[in-house]
């Protein structure tokens, strides 16, 4: 078996060659065969991995798919990605650096326009064009708010707009919240003889003010007599004595805490609240003061009443101006802006002035209409008027139960109507919210003053009217000449 086995072997064609020994002849046949077989096998797995079935039913997707992946594997080098990550790092810096510069070019046009408003705003020659925008309230907007038993004969507002302070002729003070309605404060009034025991006035109350940062309250009465309240919670202060008539007008310089009053008795008084003192007094007038006001300058404008003059206090010179317009007894002054004014007359008259001119730069006539039988007309009495501060807007009451809406000037130069707002009653005191986005009334059924007439359909209390816009833009200051 065994001899056959190598005869067979050595009789194989495929692996013997001529002319080669035995020996020799298979030790090289068998390792040619091992190449060969390693050979073969190489290219059967080639072949094999050419044409398996897998490649076979392989798509034309999947193949482009398969090379999509490998280029994207291959396609990028470590320098390159470095190249890009840098390129995308620089962009981004590009972009936080170009949104950086616009932020600050932004803050920088906010600040120099503030700037600019303030400048102006000093000099008295800020006036900001709202006037056109502003649309009639309806009637169901207008709110009341009830709480005196007599006419309200004046009204302050908050420097934030929340709280509204109130007084009347019943002697009381009530501090109420804006946006509910309610009663946050009472100051009751006593009756007369009460004066020693009772905190709080005894008399009509007919003047107030509220410093610009709302911590002191003011109000004067008939009494002769200047109470300062702790305004957050109505807590009493101080007493000022000193003026020998009623008290008829205060007004806190703005940004300070000293205090201005004006009295019956043809007087100026300055006050210091802080130091609880007296600082000096200023005489001038030929007749009982009406009105005062004042604003962030050292100085006060104040309405001479039948003496038929508007009068300028430089208080640290000491030395006041002259300015002569109406023909009747001026009752209520305030000021729109350093140098602009408004006033108004029991002869029917509403007018603007300028501190630099020594008559009205403009004057309406029956601003408010005229009233009796024919051919004995007479004019409605010009009761309050209010100025929008550092704008082209004010208002103008009366005792037609109506308020109207003004719209001045370029320059402060005419006046313009805009719309009436119809009020039951006499319209005792109006002020705007420091905001211009609502007029408060202060109405009585009668004259803060006295009881000329009564008109007893109206309600005393307080009219909240709100100022609507036409548009959201924003209002464009304009240069007052």
């Amino acid at each position: 078996m065994s001899s056959s086995f190598f005869i067979k072997k050595k009789e194989n064609p495929k692996f013997s060659k001529k002319g080669s020994k035995p020996t020799v002849s298979k030790r090289k046949n068998d390792g040619d065969s091992g190449t060969t077989k390693k050979r073969v096998k190489k290219l059967n797995s080639r072949y094999n991995e050419e044409i398996s079935s897998d490649s076979e039913t392989e798509g034309p997707t999947s193949h482009k798919k398969r090379q999509e992946d490998e280029e994207e594997v291959y396609e990028e080098t470590p320098q390159e990605k470095k190249l890009r990550l840098a390129k995308l790092y620089l962009e981004q810096l590009r972009e936080e650096e170009e949104k950086k510069a616009e932020e600050e070019t932004f803050e920088d046009d906010l600040v120099a326009g503030r700037l600019q408003d303030e400048v102006l705003e000093q000099k008295g020659k800020l006036q900001r064009l709202i006037a056109k925008d502003l649309l009639p309230p309806e009637t169901s907007e207008i709110r009341l708010l009830r709480g005196h038993k007599l006419p309200v004969t004046c009204v302050v507002i908050s420097p934030d707009d929340k709280n509204i302070f109130s007084a009347g002729k019943d002697c009381s003070v009530i501090k109420w919240d804006v946006v509910n309605g309610k009663k946050l404060h009472t100051i009751a009034g006593g009756r007369r003889g009460t004066e020693a025991r009772h905190v709080g006035h005894t008399a009509h109350v007919l003047c107030m003010a509220i410093s610009s940062d709302g911590k002191y309250l003011a109000t004067g009465d008939m009494n002769k007599l200047i109470m300062i309240w702790e305004a957050e919670i109505c807590k009493h202060l101080y007493r000022f004595t000193g003026h020998k008539g009623p008290v008829s007008g205060l007004s806190f310089r703005k940004g300070t805490h000293d205090l201005y009053s004006a009295s019956h008795d043809r007087s100026i008084k300055v006050w210091n609240v802080d130091e609880n003192a007296y600082v000096e007094t200023l005489f001038g007038h030929q007749d009982v003061i009406t009105g005062l006001d004042s604003l962030s300058r050292q100085c006060c404008v104040t309405a001479g009443g039948r003496d038929g003059t508007v009068r300028v206090w430089k208080i640290a010179e000491e030395s006041q101006l002259v300015f002569h317009g109406h023909e009747g007894s001026i009752d209520c002054i305030q000021l729109i802006n350093e140098e602009h004014m408004v006033t108004g007359a029991d002869d029917g008259s509403v007018s603007v002035w300028s501190v630099n001119k020594k008559k009205p730069l403009t004057t309406v006539k029956m601003a408010h209409g005229c009233h009796g039988n024919a051919g004995m007309e007479q004019p409605h009495w010009i009761t309050s008027v209010a100025g929008l501060q550092n704008s082209d807007t004010i208002a103008s009451g009366s005792g037609n139960s109506t308020v109207q809406l003004w719209k001045c000037g370029r320059g402060f130069r005419g006046l313009e109507r805009l719309f009436t707002v119809p009020v039951t009653g006499f319209i005792n005191s109006l002020k705007f919210s420091n905001s211009g986005n609502f007029l408060v009334a202060g109405v009585g059924q009668e004259h803060r003053l006295g009881r000329w007439w009564r008109l007893k359909e109206a309600k005393n209390g307080l009219y909240i009217i709100p100022l609507k816009r036409q548009s959201p833009q924003q209002e464009e200051p304009n240069i007052a000449e």
